[in-house]
């Protein structure tokens, strides 16, 4: 269930994503939640009564999950058989990705987490302080999660997510009466559209104008960064990934990643590629079309130069190692070594631009200060 921190992740939480829209048209919902970005969850308000629908909850899903939130003091109306029951507001949950842990954060709801597995991967100082005095119980690792302890901890829900349509470890935590919830914010194809989540999280705790609010400043953030690079005329050229194994990986042209870069005013070097995954390439393939990009992006668990040239001495051969264009994003740990990238990211992805446009055009944000990223030394 933890969003384990694989090779994958180099890629920008780049993932399983769908091309993204140009232009983001607002979605109208009856009553109190208005999306623009987000497409892959819907909300319908019958009094103080919520439907909410995951549409998608993993790639390539032909149904999606329903959820019927219920005030605590209200009686429970006749639903189908598959929609799944949660009283609001939650007073308590257990998340499984930390990428859910600012959203509690940002919502003023630190204080419902009670349970997460592999508790050292949390970075937010305000969560970490919950960690440390015990109020937050670490549950093991990854899909090893001890029921037991999450059954004595009789939270109001578990918010999950899952990659393929493989049910077998929620079923049996629904079945020990613990209710569960999908969430799919991976699958957006906008990155305002992944921060917009934060909306999700807001119907289970009543905070939908607390959401509102929050995320109107993170699109303000994200578009006036845009808008300042929108006319550049120069973009600089960016290469990405790194070997692992035998083959190098990369962002698709369609994914966050490349998403991000084409914002900030970068060439994506395979920006071209229509794909939404991660590109599987030989050294030699990667050399031919990138060894003189202007900055190197992106370079997995490595955090200096030399570090990089010993693991494969045919990195010394591009020009941002010569010129010392290469930036990770990994630059901001947690007080167990979690990735703040990885956890706040999602949310933040206005902070990821600023600093791309930082580093890449660096005399448009002259008071910016870079934030996940860094220049190997």
């Amino acid at each position: 269930m933890y969003r384990v921190i694989i090779f994958v992740l180099v890629l920008v939480l780049a993932g399983c994503n769908r091309p993204a829209a140009d232009q983001p048209t607002a979605v109208s919902l009856p009553s109190q939640t208005l999306l623009k970005y987000a497409r892959g969850f819907t909300v319908a308000y019958d009094g103080n009564i919520k439907t909410v629908t995951v549409l998608t909850p993993f790639q390539g899903a032909s149904t999606g999950f329903t959820y019927l939130l219920v005030p605590a003091d209200e009686e429970v109306p006749a639903h189908a058989p598959d929609v799944r029951v949660i009283r609001t507001p939650l007073t308590s949950i257990v998340c499984t990705s930390t990428s859910h842990i600012p959203l509690l954060d940002y919502l003023g709801e630190t204080d419902k987490l009670v349970g997460f597995p592999s508790t050292d991967y949390i970075s937010s100082e305000k969560m970490r302080r919950r960690v440390d005095t015990g109020q937050v119980k670490d549950l093991g690792v990854d899909n090893s999660i001890t029921l037991e302890q999450l059954v004595m901890l009789k939270p109001g829900m578990l918010m999950g997510y899952t990659q393929s349509s493989d049910y077998g470890q929620f079923k049996k935590i629904e079945d020990l009466g613990v209710p569960v919830v999908i969430n799919a914010e991976y699958l957006e194809k906008h990155p305002l559209g992944r921060a917009e989540w934060i909306k999700f999280m807001a119907l289970f705790f009543n905070q939908e104008k607390r959401a509102d609010s929050v995320f109107q400043v993170i699109e303000k953030s994200y578009l006036d960064a845009k808008a300042v690079v929108d006319t550049v005329r120069t973009r600089p050229t960016v290469l990405s990934g790194v070997v692992y194994g035998d083959a190098w990986f990369l962002p698709g042209g369609q994914n966050y990643a490349a998403r991000i870069l084409n914002d900030a005013g970068c060439q994506y070097l395979w920006a071209a590629d229509s794909s939404t995954g991660a590109l599987k390439l030989s050294f030699e393939h990667v050399y031919e079309k990138a060894h003189d990009a202007d900055f190197w992006i992106g370079v997995g668990s490595y955090n200096t130069l030399p570090a990089l040239r010993a693991a494969d001495h045919r990195y010394a051969q591009f020009k941002p190692v010569t010129t010392r264009q290469v930036y990770t994003y990994d630059a901001r740990k947690g007080a167990r070594g979690g990735s703040e990238f990885l956890e706040l990211g999602y949310l933040r992805p206005d902070l990821i631009l600023r600093d791309l446009v930082k580093i890449t055009h660096p005399t448009l944000l002259p008071d910016h200060t870079l934030y996940f990223y860094a220049p190997l030394q």
